[in-house]
């Protein structure tokens, strides 16, 4: 056959589209090496690309943590040292995740054997004042908040071969659930998803520009390194539980433990242990000392402060839930549950499923850059239906974006029963920077249903994991061990199965005023308590006392509690604000007109002297140490990749964080039309070439 040159061309033409497809988005897939690094790159979000073969700063970062526990209060120390180990001066970046309840109340710029109190202000104003000071030359520090658990430390004007330490001081109040106490640290983080058209201007430093569903992308998108020369933390923790104790034990960290006339001291065995995984203590009471009620105060400024927790009857003995259940399973199958995540996942919707009774309807949905799930609309509970629900499960694999909004809204969305009680399970480990947009529309469609969430992998984003279960009136949990699946689903399908207490009220003596936060006591499940936060005002009386009462399937119950019995606690004041500001940022999120709001946030934090959405630390040193000649480099210090993860699924192609599935399929489908135009094109000369013959 003839070829002419117009066929030459075309068969060209496709072959370039071929290799352009193939060898897929430069900002997905190029190798370069760290010598191809400029500072301008460093600004540009394309860090992405050189964190697949290592990515190294002038500044080093160890850090050190301090706690301090009295019941069920904590006070904890972060010191995290920047040494830089170059030539010249550095302003070192660290964006880290804190505990998502985290009261963040001080903070100390150390040099040498002095150190400089840091200053509340407004985030603008405080953020003018360390810029004024990094360009004079003078040491400065700067810590904000990004989200209720990510915060940001700015340290300018390291010198040449020095250490600087920064010191942050922070509140906690303890978690106790299911007989036991825990306090959990985050030392990493997982790489949040972040989607949306790129905006021209950048807010931060991190590897991702600013998008119109992510505002704020590139302040939350720290680069990652699998290996580090520094990164070591160390840990000495101090507990008065107030009662005798029966363990205490650290979940993923082997540590050592003294105790001395019921006071316990808590160390790494270790000594330091690599930040990649979150730290966790738990301690539990002997039976004849675990608590029905506690509560502390502290007076500030003449107003007292209190934390009440008051724990419901136990409900081990009630009759389990008899109405059937209709159970949607979401799983998060993203690049980022890559490893030892999707292998947690699995294992626990596995025994899910074979805790599914006779009478329920189940589905399981899986999603990345795409849903799917294994049935149209809820099937139900057969020998057959759960061998293909198993079958399903473990083809599943991790990769791609974590695109969970079409998931969420296919388990919400889909046709209810008043005859069944849904109940979404939903398993991930919560790596996107979209959260609010993900509250607001759980509040907005989750009808009668409840949401449970599973946080799963050795540093998920607790906040979201909170948040979410809270919007969707359920509750949440951890799995960040293979050995722990069982004891952690068993205890959720203990929740699953019992009912909840509900119409939970306190009353306090009637000649007192309160605000208290939460303002509306959620529903409880087995084993959690009630926990409220509360400023008073007004006299107390001798005698007087706190009400709680609820309901639940065996009748009203009711605790009472003397108000005279509370225990003195510093902090109690600042855990209350802390509440207050989170309550109010949530009501934002739902309002129009958010400037009041915004004003009553700031007022809050800047009297109790937290970091918060709208205000920030910073400390600056009186004399410029750094010559005006001198240039300043900036650096975005890394963080680890969370233990297990693989670093190429997550940010390979496709991966958690890229639009490379999407650009994929746009240009197989370019493809795909290309070669139908050729096709078309050529049967057309054939047919005139046989019409002219």
């Amino acid at each position: 056959m003839h070829r002419t040159q117009s066929d030459f061309k075309s068969w060209l033409w496709v072959l370039a589209l071929i290799c352009v497809l193939m060898s897929g988005p430069k900002t997905a897939g190029a190798e370069n090496t760290l010598s191809d690094v400029t500072p301008d790159e460093m600004q540009s979000g394309s860090l992405l690309l050189r964190m697949k073969n290592g990515y190294s700063t002038a500044t080093l970062l160890n850090t050190d943590v301090g706690m301090n526990i009295s019941g069920l209060v904590a006070r904890v120390s972060v010191r995290q040292e920047f040494r830089n180990t170059s030539q010249n001066w550095v302003e070192g970046i660290y964006v880290f995740p804190l505990p998502d309840k985290a009261a963040v109340d001080q903070m100390r710029l150390h040099i040498g054997e002095r150190f400089i109190e840091g200053e509340i202000q407004e985030k603008e104003h405080a953020k003018k004042t360390y810029e004024k000071a990094k360009q004079s030359g003078k040491k400065a520090s700067l810590v904000e908040q990004q989200r209720g658990n990510l915060f940001t430390t700015h340290v300018a004007n390291i010198a040449p071969g020095e250490l600087v330490v920064i010191e942050i001081e922070y509140l906690e109040d303890i978690r106790y659930e299911d007989g036991q106490f825990s306090i959990r640290f985050p030392m990493t983080l997982t790489p949040r998803y972040i989607s949306g058209n790129a905006l021209p201007d950048r807010t931060g430093s991190g590897w991702s520009p600013d998008t119109d569903r992510v505002p704020d992308a590139s302040t939350i998108t720290p680069p990652q390194v699998t290996t580090s020369k520094g990164h070591q933390l160390s840990l000495q923790l101090k507990l008065n539980a107030g009662m005798p104790l029966q363990i205490v034990a650290s979940r993923y960290h082997p540590v050592s433990v003294a105790e001395n006339n019921g006071l316990y001291t808590v160390s790494l065995a270790s000594g330091t242990v690599v930040m990649d995984h979150d730290f966790e203590l738990l301690w539990r009471p002997v039976p004849s000392a675990a608590p029905r009620a506690m509560s502390f105060v502290e007076t500030v400024d003449g107003k007292p402060y209190y934390l009440l927790t008051v724990l419901p009857p136990d409900q081990e003995k009630l009759p389990t839930a008899t109405m059937p259940r209709e159970t949607i399973f979401i799983m998060d199958t993203s690049g980022s549950m890559h490893g030892v995540s999707i292998q947690q996942a699995k294992r626990a919707v596995q025994l899910a499923l074979k805790g599914l009774q006779p009478t329920d309807r189940f589905n399981v949905i899986e999603f990345n850059s795409v849903t799917s799930s294994l049935y149209k609309t809820s099937q139900p509970v057969t020998s057959q239906s759960l061998s293909e629900a198993a079958s399903f499960v473990q083809q599943l694999r991790a990769n791609g974006g974590t695109e969970m909004r079409p998931a969420l809204s296919l388990a919400l969305d889909s046709p209810t029963s008043e005859a069944y009680l849904r109940q979404v399970v939903f398993i991930t480990d919560g790596s996107v920077g979209y959260e609010d947009e993900l509250f607001s529309m759980i509040e907005n469609r989750l009808g009668a249903a409840r949401l449970f969430t599973i946080g799963i992998g050795s540093a998920p984003n607790s906040w979201f994991m909170r948040k979410a279960a809270e919007a969707g009136r359920g509750s949440y949990t951890f799995i960040s061990a293979l050995h722990e699946v069982q004891e952690k689903m068993n205890s959720l399908f203990r929740k699953l199965e019992q009912p909840q207490v509900t119409d939970i009220e306190v009353q306090w003596p009637s000649n007192v005023l309160v605000d208290s936060f939460p303002a509306t006591v959620p529903d409880l499940y087995l084993g959690e308590p009630v926990t409220v936060k509360v400023q008073a005002s007004g006299e107390f009386r001798p005698g007087d006392r706190v009400r709680v009462s609820g309901n639940s399937v065996s009748g009203g119950w009711t605790a009472d509690l003397p108000v005279s019995a509370a225990t003195e606690s510093p902090g109690v004041a600042a855990l209350w604000a802390r509440a207050r500001i989170g309550e109010l940022i949530d009501v934002e999120r739902r309002s129009t007109d958010a400037g009041e709001i915004r004003s009553a946030i700031v007022a809050t934090a800047l009297t109790h002297h937290l970091v918060s959405k709208y205000t920030s630390l910073v400390a600056v040193d009186k004399t410029p140490v750094r010559p005006g000649s001198d240039p300043l480099n900036s650096e975005q210090v890394p963080n680890l990749v969370p233990y297990g993860q693989n670093m190429n699924a997550i940010l390979g192609f496709p991966a958690t964080a890229t639009n490379g599935p999407a650009l994929r399929l746009a240009g197989f489908a370019t493809l795909l039309a290309a070669l139908l135009l050729l096709v078309a094109e050529r049967s057309g000369r054939r047919v005139w070439r046989a019409r002219s013959l």
